[in-house]
């Protein structure tokens, strides 16, 4: 039986979507909010990921220990994360667990946001981003974020810095959630086998009371890249480069060709740079990728190797990138539609995946796309229209970081 898209909207602006599967084996429903650390004001930065750890403190009714409970006692795989754009819990069960699971996603939802748990969990995320910082491609990203953005909120570190964590008091918190967290800015998405009109009517029970705010949109355009940053530790023993460049944005047409021509000059294997520089043993790793974002869009452009071969490493680079338009065939979309078709058909098997897919594209588009479409429209990017994207956002080392051994700076 084909899948079906059906959705709803509450009065007061929350939006339910749902792609039902009448035989799938599972359930999977997600509460997706349009907040990131992109929507904080600097001196809040990190304050949506942290308030991500808070929600599973619990609130009046059910504690921390209660929810963790009740998650396992319905055999849920549940969990959160937090981007630059949207924050997301989710969970998938078995079908006759899903009234019990968006119940306890509802609940989540609404904290109690108690200072003591506060104040323990400021000591965890500070931990937390302790543990990144011995991350050398942690570090350098963030960098390279930082100066490709250059003040511009999509620069902002998800995990905040150790500054604004400190500083940051439960009251800020309090209001930031009050505005952010509101019905006309969350969005459930279902997937698998669920009854849509009684999940509906569920989750406007829990739902109804909820606040509309009009949180403020995203219109900042964000500045041209800046140039480069060197960074030295003396905790790493390998060279990292790491270069960033502009994009198509997510809602942008163009966003098919762009990762298309991102892959064929750094996917994993078989392409440009992994024989270039990984098979032909100069690198350890290297990669590109294409990252869509509402009103912007990066490429970006990663390699680790002995720290005295990165100079080389950055020539072969630019050679490559020079000589990348032209050495693009009819066969090499081909193989990377193939793969793309592939991966989308395996996830579309699972309604968890289903269901993360539906409600980052509503997030991003405010509409629904079937799945099919999507791989029809990669289907139909031509070799024209990757050297068109090409020609209007090249792939370049605009900014560049390098990570190297020595006295930190």
């Amino acid at each position: 039986m084909p899948l079906t898209f059906q959705s709803a909207r509450l009065s007061n602006g929350l939006t339910i979507l749902a792609e039902i599967d009448p035989d799938a084996a599972t359930c999977a429903g997600g509460f997706f909010v349009r907040t990131g650390a992109r929507d904080e004001p600097s001196p809040l930065m990190g304050v949506s990921h942290f308030l991500e750890h808070m929600m599973f403190k619990g609130n009046a009714r059910l504690n921390a220990e209660a929810l963790n409970r009740a998650f396992d006692e319905i055999g849920a795989k549940n969990n959160a994360y937090t981007s630059h754009e949207i924050t997301c819990f989710y969970a998938a069960t078995l079908p006759e667990h899903t009234p019990r699971s968006i119940e306890l996603l509802g609940a989540l939802l609404r904290p109690e946001l108690r200072p003591e748990d506060f104040n323990t969990e400021k000591g965890v995320i500070l931990e937390e981003i302790a543990m990144y910082k011995d991350n050398p491609f942690w570090v350098l990203y963030e960098a390279v974020l930082e100066r490709r953005y250059d003040g511009h909120p999509m620069g902002h570190r998800v995990l905040g810095t150790t500054q604004t964590i400190t500083a940051l008091e439960r009251d800020q918190m309090r209001d930031y959630f009050e505005n952010r967290y509101s019905a006309d800015n969350t969005t459930v998405a279902l997937a698998g086998r669920v009854d849509f009109d009684a999940a509906c009517r569920q989750i406007e029970s829990i739902c109804a009371s909820w606040r509309t705010t009009r949180p403020a949109g995203r219109t900042t355009p964000p500045p041209p890249p800046k140039a480069s940053i060197t960074l030295t530790d003396s905790k790493v023993s390998r060279g990292y480069l790491l270069g960033m460049s502009a994009a198509p944005a997510a809602t942008d047409d163009r966003r098919y060709a762009a990762a298309l021509l991102s892959q064929v000059l750094g996917a994993p294997d078989n392409s440009r740079l992994h024989w270039a520089l990984v098979d032909s043993g100069i690198a350890e790793d290297a990669q590109c990728g294409y990252d869509g974002h509402d009103g912007a869009g990066d490429y970006y452009v990663f390699a680790s190797a002995d720290p005295d071969r990165l100079d080389e490493i950055r020539t072969i680079i630019e050679r490559e990138l020079a000589a990348l338009v032209d050495s693009i065939t009819v066969d090499d979309l081909e193989r990377l539609r193939n793969k793309i078709r592939t991966g989308a058909t395996v996830g579309g098997e699972r309604p968890s995946d289903r269901m993360q897919r539906l409600g980052r594209h509503w997030m991003s588009h405010g509409r629904y796309s079937p799945l099919e479409d999507e791989l029809a429209r990669i289907d139909a990017v031509t070799l024209d229209q990757v050297r068109e994207v090409a020609t209007a956002f090249p792939i370049a080392l605009t900014t560049v970081g390098t990570l190297t051994p020595g006295a930190a700076n």
